[in-house]
């Protein structure tokens, strides 16, 4: 059980190699089989092996499997020694019951890459709450669509064969210029408000916080806005990163946009504010590593995100 932000140096996995094992598992939603498949498909043409979980293409209700299911399936990912690498398969909904379940002691003597979004937040938050960095990035199903040459798949495969990105964002009316430096935190804004007063929630001091979201009207993120606003969370940031905020309709009742919205609830954060990150629940998803110091430039000309 995690009860605060542990102290101490990042833990970056090491990265892949040719015929590395990475493990596909689906610890929150059910997903069909023909994106497990072409998950492991373009993987192996990256030269790696491909290994799923027993419950990976299972089905229980909105869920892949039981919590026990899922528990075991994702822990055996995180303990056994030949995977190097874990691919979540997909979000929706879950995490939530398990992750207190899980045991990290042997996954923190020899951390892995974990790659993941949406619902999957709840995995990085736990991993960032014990200083090991994790992916935020595609999974099964953007695998299995995407060309091999798109950004978000290229993206992926550099950074688990080594490689640390350099981001230039294109400017945005709504950015804060300014820089700042700390660990890159945070995901789905709905998952996070979830964890809220729990032993995964956000510490924000030395942070920059990145956001996303899908399908929440106006109102309703403005209502996480304010707690992040109400709670002094955004007072203590170090920055603030807003990716893709996707299938919502503007409210012209809130007489703001939804830009507008959280441009103002922001604003409480003293260091620089970036729109427009691609990433989150469209097909432009570049990967970040959570849980890693980053630097973050924000100029009348863009915004730099250097890892």
């Amino acid at each position: 059980m995690v009860k605060e932000q542990l102290k101490g140096e990042v833990l970056i996995p090491p990265p892949l190699s040719l015929s590395d094992e990475i493990r596909i598992v689906s610890p929150a939603g059910c997903i069909a089989k023909e994106y497990l498949d072409g998950a492991k498909q373009v993987l192996e043409t990256w030269g790696l092996r491909v290994s799923e979980g027993k419950y990976a293409g299972g089905s229980y209700g909105r869920f892949s499997g039981t919590k026990e299911e899922r528990i075991a399936d994702l822990q055996t990912a995180l303990d056994d020694p030949r995977v190097q690498a874990i691919l979540c398969s997909r979000g929706g909904y879950g995490l939530a019951q398990i992750a207190d379940a899980l045991d990290l002691s042997a996954f923190c003597r020899k951390p892995k890459w974990l790659i993941g979004f949406s619902d999957i937040t709840v995995l990085h938050s736990l991993l960032t709450s014990r200083n090991i960095a994790s992916i935020h990035g595609i999974m099964a199903k953007h695998l299995s669509e995407l060309s091999a040459e798109d950004e978000s798949v290229k993206g992926l495969r550099n950074i688990l064969w080594g490689a640390r990105p350099s981001y230039h964002i294109p400017a945005q009316s709504t950015n804060r210029e300014g820089e700042a430096r700390g660990i890159l935190k945070g995901g789905n804004l709905s998952v996070l408000m979830g964890l809220r007063g729990s032993d995964f929630d956000l510490h924000p001091e030395g942070s920059i916080l990145f956001i996303e979201d899908v399908g929440e009207k106006p109102y309703q993120v403005d209502r996480m806005m304010q707690n992040l606003r109400l709670s002094g969370i955004l007072k203590k940031l170090s920055g603030v990163i807003v990716g893709h905020f996707s299938d919502y309709e503007e409210d012209a009742s809130m007489r703001q946009n939804l830009k507008e919205i959280i441009a103002e609830a922001a604003s409480e954060c003293p260091g620089p504010i970036c729109f427009g990150f691609p990433a989150g629940h469209e097909n432009n998803n570049l990967p970040l590593i959570l849980g890693t110091n980053v630097e973050l430039k924000v100029e009348a000309s863009g915004a730099q995100l250097r890892f």
